[in-house]
């Protein structure tokens, strides 16, 4: 136990919203990053954000207690009011900075400067186009109830697709989303945003302090 806790203080653990995952292994395997690991708390928390902050709190202890001295939290606020800073507080970690991942893939100031005209928008990214059926057309009966679309969507106006990746098929589902959810469509390549930065300033800090201390 004691080897595996002296390595894990030189890796970077990114405990993250499951509906990211994929985004931060091909983040880490973009940089480079041999030395970040992940793991991830359940996608379905996008409904549920209470449950996000006390989750991070038990996951970082958790963490803390295999010997990990590099926590990254892959999350934004995420509905968390707040609670989630406090819990980043609490443990010296960080977060990736802003509101959701709607706006970090975007990238803060680029999201900044459409929210307002946002503001009627659904947003679907890769991760939500993947699951759609497990995260909207099941969960909300609209596979055996139709008419309730315009009880959950009348409000919005648009579907606003912000892909990771070129993927036609996925850009496919968004646009059948779209025209089932009878709203207008528009596709946004975003690629991971401030995600990318996000952990390279994480993984980098880690590998600092380890020359530091190697030094020392």
């Amino acid at each position: 136990m004691a080897q595996l806790q002296r390595g894990n203080a030189e890796k970077v653990l990114v405990i993250a919203c499951g509906m990211i995952a994929r985004e931060v292994l091909a983040v880490r395997q973009r940089l480079g990053f041999d030395h970040i690991e992940l793991t991830c708390l359940p996608a379905q928390y996008h409904y549920r954000p209470d449950r996000i902050a006390p989750e991070i709190d038990k996951a970082v202890e958790k963490a803390r207690s295999e010997g990990y001295r590099h926590i990254f939290i892959g999350y934004a606020d995420c509905g968390t009011g707040g609670a989630l800073d406090r819990v980043c507080e609490k443990h010296g970690v960080e977060r990736i900075a802003g509101p959701h991942c709607f706006a970090f893939y975007q990238g803060l100031e680029a999201f900044e400067k459409v929210m307002e005209d946002d503001m009627m928008s659904f947003y679907m990214t890769d991760f939500l186009c993947r699951h759609f059926d497990a995260f909207f057309m099941r969960p909300l009966a609209l596979d055996r109830h139709p008419e309730l679309i315009q009880d959950f969507f009348g409000n919005y106006e648009k579907v606003i697709y912000l892909a990771q990746t070129e993927d036609p098929v996925l850009e496919k589902v968004a646009r059948a989303a779209a025209r089932l959810l009878g709203l207008e469509y528009e596709r946004r390549f975003t690629g991971y945003g401030d995600l990318s930065q996000a952990m390279a300033q994480a993984a980098g800090a880690s590998v600092q302090d380890h020359k530091k201390a190697s030094i020392g």
